[in-house]
């Protein structure tokens, strides 16, 4: 012959089977890793001046982090080899993080 439960046993029944199904529901979602840099400023106007020789191209200028905060960088001129083209250097997010991805010739 079956004892009748107690409401207490009951409940403590229904816990035991609603606990893992609530916790499985509570999903969190990891933090961002922490970013080093903050975003940089947006670029400064510049006047760029008249090529001084021929063979040359116009580096814009851009921000640096100097562990601190960033600096402007003016624009300035560099030579051009024989059939290159420049690509400029620019900030991206990687990983969560602002990085310098610098520019070259390809």
């Amino acid at each position: 012959m079956r004892r009748p439960q107690t409401y207490r046993a009951v409940m403590a029944r229904r816990a035991v089977i609603a606990l893992p199904l609530l916790l499985a529901a509570c999903v969190v979602e990891p933090a961002a890793p922490p970013n080093p840099y903050p975003a940089p400023p947006p670029l400064q106007a510049e006047i760029v001046p008249a090529p001084p020789r021929p063979r040359v191209i116009w580096e814009p200028g851009t921000w640096h982090w100097n562990g601190a905060a960033y600096v402007w960088i003016a624009g300035h001129y560099i030579e051009r080899p024989p059939g290159g083209r420049w690509v400029h250097g620019h900030w991206a997010v990687r990983g969560g993080a602002w990085v310098w991805i610098p520019g070259g010739w390809v």
